[in-house]
C-alpha cells in the first residue's frame, strides 16, 4: 500500500517528518477547540448598593449651606475598580486584588457619589465645575486605604481611611479645619463578597461621621465676609 505522505517532488527527510507534523497540527486544533468550548471566568462587579430611598429633606426643613465637593483624590494603589485585601498575618503591606470581583468604578469615585448623595439630602452639593460664590464651603478628601483586612484567615473587616479638609473658596483659599476618619467594620464573610459589603458599610458609617465633623467645623468658623 502507497504511503499517502510519499511525493516524488518532496525530499524524503521531509517525507519522514509529514507525519509527525499533521500529528503536532491536529493535536493544536483540538486543544484550541477544547480552550473555546471552556467558559471564561465571570467577573462580579459590585458597587455601594441604592443608597437610601427616603426623599430628599431639603424641601422640608432649613437647609445647611452649600458646600463645594472636589473630586476625591486617591492613593495609586486605590485608582482602578480592583477589590483589594490585606493579610495582616502575613504581609500588610502588599496590597492584592480578588481576582474575580471588581468595583463598577474606582472607590473614590464610589465613595464621592454616596457623600454627595448623603450630603444632598439637607443642602446644595456643587460640583468643581460649577460657578461658586467666593467664601463657599469646599470639602476635599483624600482616599488613603480603603481594603479588606484579614487579621486571620477567616476574621477580616473593611478598612477605609480619609483626610478631610474644608477650606472657604476664594484668593487665595482660606482654610477652615482638616482631620482623618478611621473606620472598620466586620466582614461576614471572608471572601469577596464580604469584604465588599463591609466597605461599603464602613463607607456609610464613615460618611455619617464625615457629615456631623462638616457641620460642627462650619458652625465654628465664620464665613468671610
Amino acid at each position: 500500500m502507497q504511503n499517502p505522505f510519499q511525493n516524488p517532488l518532496v525530499p524524503p527527510r521531509v517525507q519522514a517528518l509529514l507525519p509527525r507534523l499533521v500529528a503536532v497540527l491536529a493535536m493544536a486544533v483540538l486543544t484550541g477547540l477544547a480552550g473555546c468550548s471552556t467558559p471564561a471566568a465571570r467577573v462580579t462587579v459590585y458597587d455601594f448598593g441604592p443608597g437610601s430611598t427616603a426623599p430628599a429633606m431639603a424641601n422640608r426643613m432649613a437647609p445647611l449651606p452649600t458646600v463645594l465637593l472636589a473630586e476625591v483624590e486617591a492613593a495609586a494603589a486605590l485608582d482602578s475598580s480592583a477589590v483589594l485585601y490585606r493579610l495582616a498575618y502575613a504581609d500588610a503591606q502588599q496590597p492584592r486584588p480578588y481576582a474575580q470581583a471588581r468595583w463598577s468604578m474606582p472607590p473614590a469615585q464610589l465613595l464621592r457619589q454616596r457623600l454627595r448623595e448623603t450630603l444632598g439630602q439637607r443642602r446644595s452639593v456643587l460640583a468643581p465645575m460649577d460657578a461658586v460664590a467666593p467664601g463657599t464651603l469646599t470639602l476635599r478628601l483624600e482616599l488613603e486605604e480603603f481594603s479588606q483586612l484579614f487579621n486571620t484567615a477567616q476574621s477580616s473587616a473593611g478598612l477605609v481611611r480619609v483626610r478631610a479638609t474644608l477650606g472657604r473658596s476664594g484668593t487665595p483659599p482660606k482654610p477652615v479645619a482638616q482631620t482623618s476618619f478611621v473606620v472598620q467594620h466586620p466582614a461576614s464573610t471572608a471572601d469577596a463578597a464580604g469584604g465588599v459589603r463591609a466597605l461599603a458599610q464602613a463607607s456609610d458609617a464613615l460618611i455619617v461621621q464625615l457629615d456631623a465633623w462638616l457641620q460642627q467645623a462650619a458652625a465654628a468658623e465664620a464665613p468671610t465676609p
